[in-house]
């Protein structure tokens, strides 16, 4: 049983279904798929993942072309940039933009109809034992499994009811973000396909076109508050309202129709992802957060060696620990990536704005790319694809 429908546990899902043919549900305690998200930059290890599971050219076709990153001044001229092409040679080339729910979309509509789906249910309480574990859920009912997996996101469900609060395992980076999209043929057309930033100190909001004339938003910015806002739209009016360019354009078409994300940024850090028949995958256990650049694909690519692991071991268990043992030095080299990343991601002062400024435009520089691609990738495995992988 897999408690999260997200990117992890819908990967996790695929895999074990059908490398060891194992009978597997996904529980999702949202009433349906979520439609709120950041665009992400998909590529390293899960993109190799993806590209096993054959569903890498559905990714393709999903994702966004983009030109260029600029950071745009309130009077919407260009002060700084980067060409994405910098970032894709980079990696190889192994790079993709694409939506979050649109990475979901495409691993839930790929994987086998035998993996039950259930939305709007979740679990209440978990009665471990030595040969499996029994969950109560929401409605009342009970499931038996031979092994439960928490891929149920930073606020994780299964890793309160197995490890404690979520206080010991949670570490703020002092930011808030959000996330939304709105209808602007107009400010889409604007955009073209480039990402387009606030040249901004301690809040920027991000701008990017989508399909059919929508723009998606990702804002953040620099607090110590440790409490999310009542009302959401409330807080990112008063919190950007006082930015330029389309800014407040953009803000005032956020309706209460619209779905907006809003969270804190945060890490999860835990001395161990298991205990027994119960075990954490994707951002349950390792959040590196948005800083890190690279979210989703440790989701992806965490979720595929878990099943790898358990199609190769000789016990539930002893895949457990040999999963973790090769994964965590790649999410925590990640996680501190991500904390270094934190004083540039949104500059404090007007001082390492410039600094920024300037940064991205030696990155265009010859030779530069190395070192993106260096930063980029962190520690590694080697790739995913060169894995075995195990049929029943």
């Amino acid at each position: 049983m897999i408690c999260g429908a997200g990117i992890a546990g819908l990967t996790l899902a695929g895999r074990l279904h059908n490398i060891l043919g194992w009978e597997v549900v996904v529980l999702e305690k949202a009433p349906g798929p979520r439609s709120e998200g950041y665009m992400i930059d998909f590529f390293g290890p899960g993109y190799d993942a993806a590209e096993v599971m054959g569903v890498l050219p559905w990714l393709e076709e999903l994702s966004y072309p983009v030109s260029e990153v600029s950071d745009i001044d309130e009077n919407g001229r260009r002060r700084a940039g980067l060409k994405y092409d910098r970032f894709a040679r980079a990696v190889g080339g192994r790079l993709l933009s694409i939506m979050r729910p649109d990475l979901e979309l495409a691993l839930r509509e790929r994987r086998s109809l035998a993996v039950g789906l259930r939305f709007a249910t979740g679990p209440v309480a978990i009665d471990a034992r030595p040969d499996g574990v029994r969950v109560t859920l929401t409605d009342g009912s009970t499931i038996d499994a031979d092994l439960l997996v928490g891929a149920d996101g930073i606020h994780s469900t299964i890793r309160a009811l197995t490890f404690g609060e979520e206080r010991q395992h949670l570490r703020r980076l002092g930011f808030h973000t959000a996330a939304f999209v709105v209808d602007d043929p107009e400010v889409r057309a604007e955009l073209g396909d480039r990402v387009c930033l606030t040249d901004t100190v301690g809040r920027q909001i991000g701008l990017y076109g989508l399909r059919d004339g929508k723009v998606a938003v990702f804002a953040v910015h620099r607090t110590d508050d440790a409490d999310l806002p009542t009302n959401a739209r409330t807080a990112l009016r008063q919190e950007y309202g006082g930015l330029g360019w389309m800014v407040p354009r953009i803000l005032a078409r956020c309706l209460p129709s619209e779905h907006v994300y809003y969270a804190q940024v945060a890490q999860v850090e835990m001395a161990r992802w298991s205990r027994g028949r119960v075990a954490l995958v994707g951002d349950a256990c390792h959040a590196v957060s948005l800083l890190a650049g690279q979210g989703a694909s440790p989701g992806v690519a965490g979720a595929y060696l878990m099943a790898d692991q358990l199609a190769r071991a000789t016990s539930v268990e002893q895949a457990l620990r040999q999963y973790e043992r090769l994964w965590r030095p790649v999410v925590e080299n990640r996680q501190r990536v991500a904390r270094g990343a934190a004083r540039w991601f949104v500059p404090d002062a007007p001082l390492r704005l410039r600094a920024r400024r300037r940064a991205l435009d030696l990155a265009g520089l010859p030779g530069a790319g190395r070192l993106i691609g260096a930063h980029l990738a962190g520690k590694r495995l080697p790739p995913l694809r060169k894995l075995a992988t195990v049929t029943p």
